[in-house]
């Protein structure tokens, strides 16, 4: 199979599968023909792609559950008044809560009020959860063998991560705001996200 072919597959395979790919997937698309790519051939393919979008929109980025297709990050604005609903928006408390589990996985709920300093909301435990972004991984085997949380691949696609170690120190954490403007940091205690449990759904 020629690099053009493969690449034109390749293509039409991210832009059709609504998430992202990992390579594993890939080599699935040409399983029992002859002329399979190896993977090597396959990572050239996507490298050539990537370089196909040096002057679009958009871009082919390698997150935690592979490669996909996604808006450049400097566009966002703009694209995303195509929607009018709202994001949800998440709070300081949120935040803190979130950045504990990923620098110090895993983690129990009350390692993270000891650094915190105050309870952790259940809401926020749950809206992670619900989120993807964080799960159980086991149980501390102390009196009450408390939960152990933990980071997810949805945590890492979220956040353009392709791996934990590409989390930014964490005196970048302040500026998280201009990054990702639905993290509400003028509500530090986590009201809006309580407010929020706390209201009917329709």
């Amino acid at each position: 199979m020629d690099a053009a072919q493969l690449k034109r597959i390749l293509e039409a395979a991210l832009l059709a599968a609504g998430e992202p790919l990992p390579i594993e997937r890939m080599e699935k698309l040409f399983a029992g023909e002859s002329d399979a790519p190896d993977r090597r051939a396959l990572r050239d393919a996507l490298k050539a792609l990537d370089e196909d979008c040096a002057a679009r929109g958009y871009e082919l980025r390698e997150v935690g559950s592979g490669y996909r297709y996604q808006v450049r990050q400097e566009l966002s604005r703009w694209v995303g008044r195509l929607w009018e609903e709202r994001p949800p928006r998440y709070s300081r408390a949120t935040l803190e809560t979130l950045a504990l589990i990923a620098y110090r996985q895993p983690v129990t709920r009350g390692e993270i009020e000891d650094v915190r300093g105050v309870a952790v909301s259940s809401h926020i435990i749950k809206s992670l959860q619900e989120r993807d972004w964080i799960r159980v991984v086991g149980h501390r085997e102390v009196p009450g063998r408390p939960a152990l949380y933990a980071t997810t691949r949805g945590f890492l696609d979220y956040f353009n991560l392709k791996s934990l170690d590409e989390l930014p120190p964490l005196a970048e954490l302040k500026n998280i705001d201009k990054l990702h403007p639905e993290l509400d940091l003028n509500d530090p205690d986590g009201r809006a996200d309580e407010a929020a449990a706390a209201r009917p759904e329709a």
